[in-house]
């Protein structure tokens, strides 16, 4: 646990108690605050009392009196498209609204890394996809080389949830621009933008909003290095306005299918390969091909920025080509959960909007494509220019038949369910081609989550006749 400072002997109330809320909680807590906690779910209160925390309604006239913070958790809305109105009595009362990325920044570095060696670093991976994987294969890499090292934020354990830092020791988190949007501390050592693409939008009240909501993490805390990726217009924007010009290689451009030649430091990606190139000269690359967790160009993207990371961490391209070999992948991405009289069978449950099952469609030269679930604005009418490796399409879910519209001339069944859709797509792959789960929808029509329809895909695949 990292305790927050700075709120010892105050109150300090925190709305929204799951994952990230209760641990900011015993944080708070473990800090010398006097934790107040609130959520509108009763269900989630009666979780919080369990822990021993009383929970203080923030409903009620005069709950704010003597609040020094509001802390709140990154599913409520904080500005756009309305203030939750327990944040909005917040602003309106002036007390300062926070979350747990803004404590952890505030509170992680201590006094006992005056002792250390190496001071700990802090990497911070956020953009529209690629940002769990990026993260996760940084991890790996630095865990490989034997450094010692945590992940979390918007992957695996909330940020005040971690070991207080060792020497030499890095951190690395996803941030969503739900988080840094509102943290009233953004200072990472490195900072990965990996790419951007229409997602949240009513959130942050349009592209304008969501891309200033992730530009923060560069321009608050001001990183040592900045890895950016620039084949959006708006990447390219982000790595202009932080470079003093080309030769500065403070910024290390990234990209998957550009050449970068021309800068201090670039990595990109083309045809396969990966190369490093530092004031007009190549000094390093890695065929990526043969690295069977990082199919497709996505994930070569996802490879550039973990490794233009890791090189600023001073580790050698070597180290880093072997630890890329030995990456398994993450769960609902791009994950290979069967193979079948040469058919592979991969799971992509996470692309839940039109952009990554674009990438994901891209990944591979021949496949059977199961979609659908609910419909998000706009259909699939835009994957359409990527369809030309689909042999055919499988539609599950509450949008199949909409999707079967949009799709055309393109050979395609309604099937509804999971379990009739890889049972079709099986019976009719040949050896060579991939059923490929890309639904590029959510999955509320039929799942709680993206991560228990990838896991009905996998149990599925698995009872399949031999």
């Amino acid at each position: 646990m990292i305790p927050v400072t700075g709120y010892a002997g105050r109150k300090v109330a925190v709305l929204g108690l799951g994952r990230s809320g209760l641990a900011t909680a015993r944080a708070l807590v473990a800090g010398g605050a006097e934790a107040l906690v609130w959520d509108d779910s009763p269900e989630a209160r009666a979780r919080a009392e369990a822990e021993g925390f009383v929970c203080h309604d923030l409903t009620r006239a005069g709950a704010f009196a003597e609040v020094a913070l509001l802390v709140t958790s990154p599913g409520i809305a904080h500005l756009y498209p309305a203030p939750h109105k327990l944040i909005a009595r917040a602003l309106d009362a002036g007390v300062p609204v926070d979350n747990d990325i803004g404590l952890f920044f505030r509170s992680f570095a201590t006094s006992a890394w005056d002792d250390f060696e190496t001071t700990p670093r802090v990497i911070c991976v956020t953009g529209s996809n690629g940002k769990s994987t990026t993260t996760a294969l940084i991890h790996h890499i630095l865990s490989e080389d034997g450094r010692p090292c945590q992940m979390a934020g918007n992957i695996g354990r909330g940020v005040l949830d971690m070991d207080p830092a060792e020497d030499g020791e890095v951190v690395v988190l996803e941030l969503s621009s739900y988080q840094t949007e509102l943290a009233r501390a953004l200072t990472p050592d490195i900072a990965v933008f990996t790419n951007l693409s229409p997602d949240h939008l009513d959130r942050h009240n349009g592209m304008g909003g969501y891309f200033a909501a992730k530009r923060r993490l560069f321009a608050e805390g001001g990183p040592d290095r900045a890895v950016v990726g620039v084949d959006e217009p708006e990447g390219r924007f982000l790595a202009n306005q932080l470079a003093e010009g080309p030769q500065d290689d403070r910024v290390i451009r990234i990209s998957s299918g550009s050449k970068l030649e021309e800068f201090g430091w670039s990595v990109f990606a083309r045809k396969g390969f990966l190369s490093e190139w530092r004031r007009g000269k190549q000094v390093a690359s890695i065929d990526l091909r043969a690295i069977a967790g990082l199919p497709g160009a996505h994930n070569h993207q996802n490879a550039c920025a973990a490794y233009a990371a890791c090189r600023s961490l001073g580790l050698g391209p070597k180290q880093i080509e072997a630890a890329l070999h030995s990456f398994a992948g993450l769960p609902h991405r791009s994950q290979l959960v069967g193979e079948r009289a040469g058919v592979r069978f991969v799971n992509d449950s996470k692309a839940t909007n039109v952009d990554s099952a674009a990438k994901a469609l891209q990944a591979f030269p021949a496949i059977r494509w199961i979609a659908g679930g609910m419909g998000k604005e706009g259909g699939i009418a835009a994957l359409l220019p990527f369809v030309g490796s689909v042999k055919k399409a499988y539609l599950i879910g509450h949008s199949a038949r909409d999707f079967a519209l949009e799709l055309g001339d393109l050979p395609h069944e309604i099937c509804e369910t999971m379990q009739r859709a890889v049972a079709r797509a099986a019976e009719e792959a040949e050896a060579g081609e991939v059923v490929l789960l890309a639904p590029a929808a959510a999955s509320f029509d039929q799942y709680p989550n993206f991560e228990k329809r990838g896991e009905d895909f996998a149990a599925q695949v698995q009872a399949l006749p031999a």
